[in-house]
């Protein structure tokens, strides 16, 4: 493995220079950088042009300033990287790692929710072939794929953020939107579950309730001004990720797992009464030194209630205590939404990462971004769930039609055990490839995206600097564009040889 590690990354090395030198040589042909200079009036134009011309290092042909690029990258290896100057002399490094973190602040929530949810989503309609559930995802599958970007970029600016802030000063709900909202999901959630019109008419007034009950008790407490979870929907959610969780993957029976998740759930529900007066006053380091803490002690529970089923206890108990641990910040939250209400009304910005100058504290500021990324992270989440629902269906549907599926039918096992076991994980080898290399091309910037919502990301500072004529950002762009899709396709190998015993070998 070693061995095949090292070729591999000797190889990708070779590409990676290779490209790199075709892409300076093709910025340094593309146009003069000079051009808005040559043609102002201003009186310093000789000056400034004999600037530029210095930050640019223009008086040495394009292959030396490639040797002095390469030579500033070279560094790297001991922690000195020296990525050049842009055209007005800024470090390169600076603007790099401003627009990195603006980047990977947009595309990582996005593609972790695709990746989830695309998956699901493409596993139960494979499952559920072509029912009506199928045909709907299928629809929405390649409606969502063929969406313009800037089109539902501009219609989410239009109705999630300017008529949300409208909303917001007043949210309350007709009896018309709670009678219309409740029907269309009572329609939604019977067509999923499926089965005999018993089941479905149960489901479709069990719905209908529930949604004309939440939404009135939302609209007469102005819910969504003044917002908290509380500690019984943190256990409500974690009780149902322990049951479910436990029956998904070891099956209910196995008291082991299911007492050991539920020991999770009660100790988080300890923890979130004396957790949450320490995130109210606290930020990201508490947060962060809590996070081991959680991890180890429903570790531990894992490791000592799972018995024979260990490793499954410990893993589904880390998972319960994680999602638990995210619905406690959740919780924390959303007890200072009034509080961002009454330092900006309208908290849904339609340009920018976030409001500048902004005066809130810890918890207000997180929320102003959190408000600012919501937006941008649906474009790109609709866009990309489309992908991986059709590409998942289409392996798992691939997967069941195998001899070993029937074999293991034939042996008597159960449905959840063929699924899970013998079909989801050999349903993920394909995917593994399209996640690695989408999750490396999203580093690179949703130019579009970004450019509709005014974030100064990757997609940005490639953007503007081959407008310019400038290498510098733009080699940067391919510096690490192109270092992250080495690395996740190395990545997807050794995510091979884990799901597919037969590849290590």
């Amino acid at each position: 493995m070693a061995k095949f590690i090292l070729r591999r990354l000797g190889a990708s090395f070779l590409v990676l220079l290779g490209g790199s030198m075709l892409l300076f040589f093709l910025v340094t042909i593309s146009g003069d950088p000079l051009a808005d200079l040559r043609e102002s009036n201003d009186k310093n134009k000789d000056y400034l042009i004999r600037q530029r011309t210095e930050f640019m290092g223009l008086e040495q042909p394009w292959f030396q300033r490639y040797g002095v690029w390469l030579g500033g990258v070279a560094r790297c290896v001991t922690l000195s990287c020296d990525l050049g100057t842009n055209m007005n002399g800024t470090d390169v490094g600076s603007l790099l790692g401003n627009a990195a973190q603006s980047t990977l602040r947009l595309v990582v929530l996005a593609t972790v929710l695709a990746i989830v949810i695309g998956v699901i989503v493409g596993i139960t309609t494979a499952i559920r072939q072509y029912s009506g559930f199928d045909y709907v995802v299928t629809f929405l599958a390649f409606l969502f794929f063929s969406l313009p970007v800037f089109w539902a970029a501009v219609l989410l600016k239009q109705y999630g953020a300017i008529e949300f802030n409208d909303w917001i000063k007043d949210p309350t709900f007709t009896l018309a939107q709670i009678a219309g909202t409740a029907v269309v999901l009572a329609l939604i959630l019977q067509g999923v579950l499926g089965g005999p019109w018993k089941r479905r008419a149960l489901t479709a007034g069990v719905t209908l309730v529930f949604v004309i009950a939440a939404m009135s008790y939302f609209s007469a407490t102005e819910w969504f001004r003044r917002p908290m979870l509380g500690i019984a929907f943190v256990i409500i959610v974690g009780l149902g990720a322990a049951v479910g969780g436990t029956a998904l993957f070891t099956g209910i029976r196995n008291r082991r797992v299911l007492y050991a998740t539920l020991g999770t759930v009660a100790a988080g529900a300890v923890s979130h009464i004396i957790v949450v007066p320490l995130l109210i006053d606290g930020g990201w380091g508490t947060i962060f030194g809590l996070l081991p803490v959680a991890i180890l002690i429903s570790g531990a529970i894992g490791w000592f209630v799972g018995g024979y089923s260990r490793r499954a206890a410990v893993t589904l108990s880390i998972s319960v205590a994680v999602i638990m641990g995210m619905l406690t910040i959740a919780d924390v939250a959303s007890r200072h939404w009034a509080s961002l209400l009454g330092l900006k009304p309208r908290p849904i910005s339609t340009i920018g990462s976030e409001t500048p100058n902004f005066s809130g504290g810890f918890w207000e500021s997180f929320l102003d971004k959190g408000a600012q990324i919501i937006l941008p992270t649906v474009v790109l989440t609709l866009i990309s769930i489309a992908s991986y629902t059709r590409y998942t269906r289409s392996s798992m549907l691939e997967v069941m039609n195998q001899d070993y599926i029937r074999t293991a039918r034939s042996k008597g096992l159960s449905e959840r055990v063929v699924i899970v076991k013998h079909g989801f994980r050999n349903a993920l080898i394909p995917i593994t490839t399209i996640v690695a290399f989408d999750f490396a091309g999203l580093i690179g910037g949703a130019i579009i995206t970004e450019q509709v919502f005014g974030w100064k990301g990757m997609g940005e500072l490639f953007q503007t600097g081959l407008n310019h004529v400038d290498p510098a950002p733009v080699m940067a762009f391919f510096l690490v564009t192109g270092t992250a899709a080495i690395l996740m396709n190395l990545v997807a190998d050794l995510a091979y040889a884990a799901l597919d015993p037969r590849i290590r070998r």
